[in-house]
C-alpha cells in the first residue's frame, strides 16, 4: 500500500452556519496525481484552502506525512488556487524574482522552474501579454519555487484551449517521477480521466467516493452523477 503524504479526518468548514465542507476524510498517496472531483460549489476550493492554511478548519484534522499539519509544512507545499498571482507589467523571470526575494529562496531556482514549465524563451515579454496557458504555467512555476513535495492545483485548465489542456496535462503527469505529489481539483471529467491515478468525488461538501478510476468514461460519468445526486438530495427518475 502506498504511503499517504496527506490525509484529512472529518475535515469540516462552516461559513455563517452552513457547512461548505462536511466531515471530509481524504487519503492522498505519495508520488501520485490525485483528482479531487465535484460539481461547482462542491467544496473543492475550500478544502484546498484549508490544506494550504488560507482557511482554518472548523472541525477535524489534517495530517501531513502522518503528523498534525503545521504552518511550517507549507515549506514543502506549493499551490495554485484560483488565478495565478501575477504582476502583468513584469516578465516571467521578474515575477519569479519577486517571489524568491520575498521568500528568501535561491535565485537559481528561477531558471530551473522556467525550464520545468517550458517558459525559458519568453524573454522580455510581459505577463499581461501571455496566453492563458502561459499564465497557468507561470503560476505553476511560482508554486514550484520552494521545491514542494506536494503541489496543489485548483482547476488549472480553466480557460485553456485543447492544445493548452494537453500540454498542461503532460506537465502535471511528469511531476510524480520528480517526487512531487499532485492534488488536482476539477469538475471536468475528461481532464482528470487522462491525468490522475486516484480520485475523490465530493458534492455538497461530502465525500461520496474515493479510490481508483472506473474503467471507462461512461462509468466515471455515472459514478460522478450518482455522488452528486446522493449528496444533493436529488433522485434519478
Amino acid at each position: 500500500m502506498s504511503n499517504m503524504i496527506l490525509t484529512t479526518n472529518n475535515l469540516t468548514k462552516i461559513y455563517q452556519g452552513q457547512k461548505a465542507v462536511d466531515r471530509l476524510s481524504l487519503s492522498i498517496p505519495e508520488n501520485t496525481v490525485y483528482g479531487l472531483l465535484g460539481p461547482n460549489g462542491a467544496g473543492k476550493s475550500t478544502t484546498l484552502k484549508m490544506i494550504t492554511g488560507i482557511a482554518k478548519p472548523s472541525k477535524g484534522e489534517i495530517l501531513y506525512k502522518g503528523k498534525p499539519w503545521q504552518r511550517s509544512d507549507l515549506s514543502e507545499i506549493g499551490a495554485l488556487i484560483e488565478s495565478a498571482p501575477l504582476y502583468g507589467n513584469l516578465t516571467a523571470h521578474e515575477n519569479l524574482l519577486v517571489r524568491t526575494t520575498a521568500s528568501g529562496l535561491p535565485k537559481t531556482r528561477i531558471e530551473e522552474v522556467l525550464c520545468i514549465v517550458g517558459l525559458t524563451d519568453t524573454g522580455k515579454k510581459k505577463a499581461r501579454q501571455f496566453s492563458m496557458g502561459m499564465k497557468q504555467r507561470l503560476g505553476i512555476a511560482l508554486a514550484l519555487l520552494n521545491n514542494p513535495k506536494l503541489l496543489i492545483l485548483d482547476e488549472p485548465t480553466n480557460g485553456l484551449d485543447p492544445l493548452g489542456i494537453q500540454s498542461l496535462r503532460e506537465l502535471i503527469r511528469s511531476f510524480p517521477a520528480q517526487g512531487i505529489t499532485v492534488i488536482l481539483s476539477s469538475h471536468i471529467l475528461s481532464e482528470v480521466e487522462n491525468t490522475v491515478d486516484e480520485i475523490g468525488i465530493i458534492a455538497n461538501g461530502r465525500l461520496g467516493y474515493q479510490g481508483t478510476l472506473p474503467g471507462d468514461t461512461a462509468s466515471l460519468e455515472a459514478l460522478f452523477m450518482d455522488v452528486a445526486r446522493m449528496n444533493s438530495g436529488m433522485e434519478a427518475c
